[in-house]
C-alpha cells in the first residue's frame, strides 16, 4: 500500500511535497466534468458497489497540446489512514475527449486497464462511505509502455513521468 500511496503522490494524486523540486514541471490544466457526477457531491449509488452501472461517464477538455500522445484516467481514494486505486485506464487515444458509462467494460481501442488495489483489472466500484473519490484525467506525452500485467506502481510511475496536463473531479462520499 505504501508504494501505491507514493505513486499517487508522484502522479499528482497526493501530497506534492514528495516530488523533489528538480522534478517539477509545468503541467497544463484539464477541465473534467460528467453528466452524472458533480464536484464535491456524493458519487451516485449506481456507480458504487451497490449499483450496476460500472464506471461513470467522464468528459474532459484542455488547450490543444500538440505533444499529447495519449490519455490516462486514475480513480483513487485517499484518507489519512488509507489509500486505494479503483481504476486505471491508460493509452486512451489522445483525440478522445469523453467516455460513456461502463467504459471499463468496453474500453477505447488501443487502451489498457491496470490491476488495481483490489488485485482485479478494471473499474472496481467504490464501497467505502465517508471517503472522497478522485477521477483524475491525465494527458501524456507518450504512451505507457508497461507490459501487460505490470505492477500498479510501475504503471502509475509511467503516467506521472509522462504527464503534461492534469484535471480532476472529486466525488465526496456515496449517495
Amino acid at each position: 500500500m505504501t508504494a501505491v500511496a507514493a505513486m499517487l503522490a508522484l502522479s499528482g494524486c497526493g501530497a506534492s511535497f514528495l516530488v523533489g523540486r528538480s522534478e517539477a514541471k509545468e503541467i497544463a490544466q484539464i477541465n473534467v466534468s460528467s453528466p452524472e457526477l458533480r464536484e464535491g457531491e456524493p458519487l451516485p449509488r449506481e456507480y458504487s458497489c451497490e449499483g450496476t452501472q460500472g464506471s461513470p461517464p467522464l468528459r474532459w477538455s484542455s488547450e490543444p497540446l500538440p505533444q499529447a500522445k495519449s490519455i490516462a484516467i486514475v480513480v483513487d481514494s485517499h484518507t489519512q489512514s488509507e489509500s486505494g486505486v479503483q481504476w486505471v485506464l491508460y493509452n486512451i487515444p489522445a483525440t478522445t475527449t469523453e467516455l460513456g458509462p461502463g467504459a471499463a467494460e468496453n474500453p477505447p481501442d488501443g487502451s489498457s486497464q491496470a490491476r488495481v488495489t483490489s488485485g482485479k483489472v478494471g473499474y472496481q466500484p467504490p464501497c467505502a462511505r465517508g471517503v472522497s473519490y478522485r477521477f483524475t484525467v491525465y494527458t501524456l506525452s507518450a504512451k505507457v509502455q508497461a507490459k501487460e500485467g505490470a505492477p500498479l506502481p510501475e504503471i502509475l510511475r509511467e503516467i506521472a513521468d509522462k504527464t503534461i496536463a492534469r484535471g480532476r473531479l472529486t466525488a465526496v462520499n456515496i449517495e
